[in-house]
């Protein structure tokens, strides 16, 4: 008879530890989505508003997933409750897109990429800050050496440069970006009250492009969108279907599953897939002295990783 509980306790633990897996997995595909972003959109960027870009994109995004949620669990009321939920995760989110395409402007696509992975450090205090999450000494090693490896890469491993704190203004303005992401990300569980991540990543999404419609409305007015090259409109296609709708879903998923840290460690893969599309259009490797960053980024997420299993 006392097999049972026995039974119960392995099958909760399996369960668990399942639904871990698919929010590393979930984070996995998100790191090889979001870095296509980065090199289409420093294509992209010179040639429209960031606004009146991401205006676009967020209401096909909206489409797509108001389209996905009909045919699978639906729009409940229920989702409604609260309401006011949707305007704050929606504006800070929107606020990062926005402001990545206008660092794209002037930064290249790898270092940004690297900027990008400095979120899981911000996540640990956002985390702390909102969820009262608490990172372990060995969880903040390797953030810690994870930063290191973003910082190599945006200065470029130029130690002048890191010395006189020379960051690019592109950079600098993704930076701030980065903050409000690291922010929207222990947000989710904090907000969401059992919505299925569809459903709430729809609402969040409707909610962000209708802020972005309202304070973008001049650019978007005046663009000449039938004389846009086609690389604005393969960058808006790539950005609403993959790094925002897809995206979108994959970061609420794990969100419920993963800590804000642990979500955002997946960052440090970025910069290695944005160097495989930059080469994939011709656009050659970064400086020989950025590899070292991106090895130890691959340093952080093993220890990251590593950290989990032995917890599991």
């Amino acid at each position: 008879m006392s097999v049972a509980p026995q039974e119960a306790g392995d099958k909760g633990r399996g369960l668990a530890m399942s639904e871990t897996l698919r929010g590393h997995l979930a984070m996995l595909l998100f790191s090889i989505l979001v870095a296509g972003s980065f090199s289409l959109g420093g294509l992209a960027a010179p040639h429209v508003s960031a606004l009146a870009l991401n205006a676009v994109r967020f209401m096909l995004a909206v489409t797509l997933l108001g389209i996905a949620a009909m045919l699978t669990t639906g729009l409940p009321r229920s989702a409604l409750a609260a309401p006011w939920r949707y305007p704050l995760l929606g504006g800070i989110y929107s606020l990062y897109f926005v402001l990545m395409f206008v660092g794209l402007k002037t930064a290249h696509p790898v270092s940004a990429s690297a900027v990008f992975t400095l979120m899981p450090l911000m996540a640990v205090v956002t985390g702390w800050l909102i969820m009262r999450q608490v990172a372990g000494p060995k969880v903040l090693l390797a953030l810690l050496v994870g930063a290191l490896g973003a910082i190599w890469v945006i200065f470029r491993g130029d130690l002048s440069a890191l010395a006189r704190l020379q960051i690019g203004r592109g950079e600098a303005i993704y930076m701030l970006g980065c903050v409000a992401h690291a922010t929207y990300t222990p947000m989710v569980p904090r907000f969401n009250r059992g919505e299925r991540p569809l459903v709430f990543s729809f609402w969040v999404l409707v909610a962000g492009a209708t802020i972005i419609t309202l304070i973008g409305w001049r650019d978007i007015l005046s663009t000449d969108w039938a004389a846009l090259p086609a690389i604005v409109w393969i960058t808006i296609v790539y950005t609403a279907v993959f790094a925002t709708a897809i995206t979108f879903v994959l970061m609420q998923y794990a969100s419920l599953r993963l800590t804000a840290a642990k979500v955002l460690a997946y960052t440090y893969l970025t910069p290695t897939w944005v160097i495989l599309w930059e080469l994939a259009l011709g656009h050659g490797a970064p400086p020989l002295l950025s590899i070292g960053g991106i090895l130890l980024s691959f340093v952080a997420i093993s220890m990251l990783l590593r950290g989990d299993r032995r917890r599991a």
